[in-house]
């Protein structure tokens, strides 16, 4: 620290030096009294000294407030303008330090009360497969149905956490939507059966994206029109060059609601009224839509169905 010191005020000693030589030569050339010139250097040097305590103990004091960043009231001891563009500097390092933990400590919450509500969610088809076991109940379209939600519960939560810790596991292929949709609803078979509920696809989409990712995204939207359609009800989804629109006649959802459903952790009337939803599929069904740079609208009218289109950006 004290040949940092140095370095900083090297120009005052130098200034010293060179006064003092100064000195010297005048007191030479006009052959001044040597007496004079000793009690003339002794005060100078002990003012020297007294100045350099004194700095030395305030850059000390400044030197700890750069270096550990203490509380901001006490930069305002910082004066030099040299010393201010410092306290700018700290006081914006601190702002973005402040912001990044508050902002990773939002984002544990969030997470914390998501796994507290997918938890929950959890127990629905848990609790069900155990009542049927109990009850030696084992109806294989039912269990089905419940694992079925159980796997796709897991892989949203994981899906959640890979695509918000890593953006950039996209692999984009030439592949057809229709192929893509026609294996979501094989996933559903069983829970379509049970609601006796039709499905229809019609037309086809040559699109360049990411497989798992669209997969994803059509799924979501798949899962909310088998979950919220009433029995007996009609899923037809249309296919053409730039556009894929999902429709069902279910229950629907509630006009004021439209506007949150991307929100995240918004769930609205259907997830309280009808199931315990963490309001986490469709908020990351429009972030990897975006990501694979497609829109995705909703339209839907209380008891008579909603829609669902994903078109690309140019359209």
């Amino acid at each position: 620290m004290i040949r940092q010191f140095f370095k900083e005020y090297s120009v005052w000693y130098l200034t010293y030096i060179l006064l003092s030589i100064l000195f010297i030569v005048i007191f030479a050339l006009y052959r001044l009294p040597l007496a004079y010139f000793k009690v003339s250097i002794l005060i100078n040097f002990t003012i020297l000294i007294f100045i350099s305590i004194w700095q030395y103990l305030k850059f000390k004091q400044k030197l700890s407030i750069l270096h550990h960043f203490i509380y901001v009231k006490e930069l305002d001891e910082l004066e030099l303008p040299s010393e201010l563009a410092y306290k700018d500097i700290i006081i914006k390092l601190k702002e973005t330090s402040a912001n990044e933990l508050l902002a990773e400590k939002t984002q544990t919450e969030n997470l914390q009360n998501l796994v507290k509500m997918w938890s929950h969610q959890m127990k629905v088809p848990i609790s069900a497969l155990s009542l049927m076991a109990q009850t030696d109940q084992l109806d294989s379209n039912e269990v089905q149905q419940q694992l079925t939600r159980l796997q796709n519960y897991l892989d949203t939560l994981l899906t959640y956490l890979k695509f918000s810790q890593n953006k950039d596991d996209f692999r984009f292929e030439k592949l057809s939507v229709k192929d893509v949709t026609t294996k979501i609803i094989k996933k559903y078979r069983i829970p379509c059966l049970l609601k006796n509920l039709s499905v229809e696809v019609v037309g086809d989409w040559e699109l360049s994206s990411d497989r798992k990712w669209l997969s994803f995204a059509i799924s979501q939207i798949i899962d909310n029109a088998v979950k919220y359609s009433k029995t007996d009800g009609t899923i037809i989804i249309r296919i053409s060059d730039g556009n894929i629109v999902i429709s069902d006649d279910g229950i629907g959802i509630l006009e004021e609601d439209l506007p949150r459903l991307f929100d995240e952790g918004f769930t609205g009337f259907n997830g309280h009224e009808h199931q315990k939803a963490t309001g986490l599929g469709l908020y990351m069904t429009k972030q990897v839509l975006d990501t694979l740079n497609l829109n995705i609208t909703i339209d839907s009218q209380i008891d008579k169905g909603t829609q669902v289109e994903i078109s690309s950006h140019k359209n």
